[in-house]
């Protein structure tokens, strides 16, 4: 059984592994590689393998850095299955549909003309938790890794061993969905390492630090913006403001979410409460609409959002992308960032190489739209709102099935966080770790 690391390893985003055994060959994910522009041109280059020889691709979740390059495996040949919950394929049509009319819009070339994305969703079947498929030597599983919703880790049964891929776990416990199951032993598994040298500010902390930003934007009659990943963190952010607004924790101010995908996004989740933890389902059931509360303005058209600068201060606006990579956090930006009274707040995480990272790092002069924008404002950040497990959640996931793994491969992390989660697994765990390098390729005894 051979295991190909084509995207993720050693880096955070473009997760792509290719598993091969008896001739069968399937991939596991197939995301964008994110971060400046001379690395996300990679995402154009040809794929290191036939993709017309994949069998199947089984999807962890709907992040972009998981499924963004399908469009190109299915121009380029692919023509198999792809499986994923139910949750993921509808969020995952959403957010490439919306990949591609964004790219359209900006005058970028797609990976490829017409109707793909439909075309795609006709290969796409849909998986229960804990139904096993089988795909030629593989028997496989979904779980769930508390991540997003309809988010998945996955295992593989093959050749008398199992293999688990992590995908992207859950920063348990989250404020909508369920906690990250429990690791069931495996001889391999592939973990992620985004925060694998680090520990997440409590939890608890989260709605306090958030108040506190709300309370000073108020004071200083400024505009907070948040840019936000439309899945999950979006979702997150309403719910938690939600709260404080209805207990009159914060002054009441305009609220505005401008973001076409993450209102479409927000309707999803209203199919599947099935899938929420018991408190955000409390709430529910209690006919709370988590979703909305006095002074949230939706705003999906172009109009609408240009009319958010006509609003006076003070103001919320919630946009995306998440790593202000594009979309319509890029004009808020512009606007906002030499302001000294506004503030903008990072609630996730912000890739090497990108413009909010730039922005968290201290940058005092940024290039938008090629317009070179002073950074004035206040610039504030919550890692407890992350969606990705810390250090010590890892090692306590993966501590469960210790007697018996034979190897972990870390990977999806900026390789200081790889190396330190790899170091920590060898010491405290006494577990062989490896930061394997982008295009290797193990053989698995």
């Amino acid at each position: 059984m051979k295991l190909s690391f084509y995207g993720g390893a050693g880096s955070v985003t473009g997760a792509n592994y290719l598993l091969e055994s008896a001739g069968f060959s399937v991939l596991v994910d197939c995301g964008l590689i994110q971060g400046a522009p001379s690395v996300e041109k990679k995402n154009l280059e040809p794929f290191s393998y036939d993709p017309s020889s994949v069998k199947a691709v089984f999807i962890t979740h709907a992040h972009m850095d998981h499924i963004g390059r399908l469009p190109k495996l299915f121009c380029d040949g692919f023509a198999g299955t792809i499986y994923s919950t139910k949750a993921t394929k509808d969020l995952a049509e959403l957010a490439l549909l919306d990949a591609q009319h964004l790219q359209e819009k900006e005058g970028k070339i797609p990976f490829c003309e017409g109707p793909v994305v439909s075309d795609l969703m006709k290969l796409w079947k849909c998986v229960d938790y804990h139904q096993t498929v089988i795909e030629g030597p593989f028997a496989v599983r979904f779980y769930d890794a508390g991540h997003v919703l309809g988010s998945s880790f996955i295992s593989f049964d093959v050749e008398g061993k199992r293999l688990v891929f992590s995908g992207d776990l859950g920063n348990t416990p989250a404020p909508i969905i369920k906690p990250t199951e429990k690791l069931p032993d495996c001889d391999y598994l592939l973990v992620e390492s985004t925060y694998g040298g680090r520990t997440h500010e409590d939890s608890s902390l989260r709605d306090s630090v958030l108040e506190d930003v709300i309370e000073d934007v108020a004071k200083d009659k400024g505009t907070l913006i948040i840019p936000v990943f439309a899945l999950e963190r979006a979702q997150d952010i309403l719910l938690r403001m939600n709260d404080l607004f209805e207990k009159n924790k914060v002054p009441r101010m305009p609220v505005f979410v401008d973001s076409p995908l993450a209102i479409k996004m927000t309707a999803v989740y209203g199919k599947y409460e099935d899938l929420f933890n018991k408190e955000a389902e409390n709430k529910v059931l209690r006919g709370d609409d988590i979703f909305n509360f006095p002074g949230l303005k939706l705003t999906p058209t172009t109009e609408e959002s240009k009319a958010i600068n006509e609003v006076s201060p003070p103001k919320i606006i919630i946009a995306g992308s998440g790593m202000s990579q594009g979309g319509r956090i890029l004009h808020h930006e512009k606007r906002y960032l030499p302001d000294p009274k506004s503030t903008i707040l990072f609630v996730g995480y912000q890739t090497a190489g990108s413009l909010g990272r730039a922005i968290l790092e201290g940058s005092k002069e940024i290039v938008i739209m090629g317009e070179e924008i002073p950074v004035r404002c206040k610039v504030k950040q919550i890692t407890s709102y992350s969606a990705h497990a810390d250090q010590p959640r890892l090692l306590s996931w993966i501590e469960t099935s210790r007697a018996r793994l034979k190897k972990v491969f870390v990977v999806q992390g900026d390789p200081e966080q790889a190396q330190a989660l790899a170091t920590k697994l060898k010491d405290d765990l006494i577990v062989r770790a490896v930061v394997p390098e982008a295009g290797s390729v193990v053989e698995l005894d």
